[in-house]
């Protein structure tokens, strides 16, 4: 039965006094880049209440993880910002907290005590049997599951340690040659996060510490924030860091000492210009993780290079993953880079996921008609199909579902795959199952068939059709010979099947 409420992702609805209660959930997409910067604060979820006698929907909490109504209807035990707090059903909560409708619950005086040891025994009997419960062959690939955990188990009893734990249970589920066997022990947040400043610095001879290049910003991710391009900032390579807030920069160590701690906060970085003249300053605020940032940069690279081989003639693509993250970066740049004449997709380094289905999809697509408005270019039916070949790049690091795409590209016949062999891990995992101190044990579950490749992706992976190593001489001098040989193929197969172009409106009668 409807409720007279807008449109909203609601959960959790529970009948109390008088009304009806449910959390409201901010609206927001699976990669959660909803926030103009990346510290900011998460949107949170509220507790709203429906007056049934009323008929109006009124907030009772505006932080709100998880609730329970007590039997009577007349109380909530409510779990929000690390806390559990008992209040009133039927209206918000005092802003007092030592008042008798907002009662927080003492959990400081809850003790635990725990025997690792014992607890040690306890995990690795409940990771062998998950395993045997879940392994994608009842058999276990006619391995004698009970007689591995007999034979490790003399182990166990000299474990000292979680890592010691940890270690050993790696070995015992490596006995069964599966990929996606992990075990992930779970980790804080450190508490002095290190501050990056998006930029490579170098120390010259004269001991300053200068900065090389800077690395662009990329204002479609929140995450890839440059500190030193930021507006107002100024700072440009050759430029010398002196100081950090008022400290002078070490000619060894660099600024990275004086950055500890610093992510998220404003810094006074203290620049020498590179054409001379007195010190400017200039206050910046360092991130926690350049990777999103120097993710794009490479992008950004490889692409020029490709148009700049192809004579713009050659678009390109890179997916970094099989999952939000990744179908979120092909369409970045989708439909500019498949209305070039063919394509180069670049899935090295790969980490997998559960959307090659839709990659495929796409790369699959084939031109059959043209829209064509007046006063606009012309748009291919379906959008976002190539025009021409499609090339794929992989390595040994394009993994699970990055095994599959490219099993799938050439089995398809969407095109070929230049590069190395993949990694060889596709039976998949659902990730549910954590140990009693919260450590992730996985069980490799969903198996996977393909015409032509059989059962045999699994610990081999896919061949490419044109095989090009990447040596450390050629990683160290900048050299992308499969890339190279990508954007060679690609161009030899225009010239024998030209990319497909919108027809000429037809003559006037």
């Amino acid at each position: 039965m409807p409720f007279p409420v807008e449109a909203a992702r609601y959960s959790t609805l529970r009948a109390a006094k008088d009304g009806l209660l449910w959390l409201r959930h901010p609206v927001r997409g699976v990669l959660g880049a909803s926030r103009a910067h990346p510290l900011d604060p998460e949107p949170r979820t509220e507790l709203e209440r429906y007056d049934l006698v009323q008929h109006r929907v009124e907030e009772l909490a505006s932080d709100a993880d998880h609730f329970t109504v007590t039997g009577d209807g007349k109380r909530v035990l409510l779990r929000t910002d690390g806390k559990l707090k008992v209040v009133p059903s039927d209206r918000r909560a005092s802003g007092d907290d030592d008042s008798d409708s907002n009662i927080t619950v003492d959990l400081s005086r809850i003790r635990c005590t725990v025997d690792p040891a014992a607890e040690w025994r306890q995990m690795y009997d409940e990771t062998g049997r998950l395993m045997r419960d879940n392994f994608w062959r009842a058999d276990l690939g006619g391995v004698d599951w009970d007689g591995v955990l007999e034979r490790y188990r003399p182990v166990l009893a000299r474990v000292a340690t979680h890592d010691d734990l940890v270690d050993l249970l790696w070995e015992v589920q490596g006995e069964l040659g599966t990929s996606h066997a992990y075990v992930m022990a779970g980790g804080g947040a450190h508490a002095y996060r290190q501050g990056l400043l998006g930029a490579d610095l170098s120390r010259g001879e004269d001991g300053l510490w200068r900065v090389d290049r800077v690395l662009p910003s990329e204002t479609s991710d929140p995450a890839a924030r440059s500190p030193l391009a930021a507006p107002g900032v100024a700072v440009r390579p050759g430029d010398a860091v002196i100081e950090v807030n008022g400290r002078a920069v070490d000619p060894v160590t660099g600024p990275g000492p004086l950055l500890v701690g610093t992510a998220g906060k404003p810094v006074e970085l203290t620049v020498s210009p590179s054409g001379g003249g007195d010190p400017r300053h200039a206050v910046v605020i360092p991130v926690d993780d350049e990777e999103p940032l120097r993710y794009h940069a490479w992008v950004a690279d490889r692409r020029a290079y490709v148009h700049e081989r192809s004579g713009g003639r050659l678009g390109y693509l890179h997916v970094p993953d099989m999952q939000a993250p990744g179908w979120a970066q092909i369409h970045r740049d989708l439909r500019v880079e498949v209305a070039r004449e063919g394509l180069v997709v670049d899935v090295r380094e790969n980490r997998g996921g559960h959307t090659s289905q839709l990659i495929v999809e796409k790369l699959a697509r084939r031109v059959i008609g043209w829209d064509m408005p007046r006063g606009s270019r012309a748009f291919s039916y379906p959008q976002d199909a190539p025009r021409g070949p499609v090339v794929a790049v992989a390595d040994e690091f394009s993994g699970s579902d990055g095994d599959i795409v490219n099993a799938a590209i050439r089995a398809l016949g969407i095109g070929p795959v230049v590069g190395t062999r993949t990694w060889g891990g596709v039976v998949g995992i659902d990730s549910r199952y954590h140990l009693v101190d919260g450590t992730l044990v996985t069980q490799p579950k969903y198996a996977f068939w393909m015409e032509g490749q059989d059962w045999g992706l699994e610990n081999r992976g896919v061949d490419p059709d044109v095989e090009v190593v990447t040596t450390p001489e050629d990683h160290a001098a900048g050299r992308d010979p499969q890339l190279d040989e990508a954007v060679r193929i690609a161009l030899a197969a225009l010239a024998e099947n030209p990319a497909k172009t919108a027809p000429d409106l037809p003559g006037a009668r």
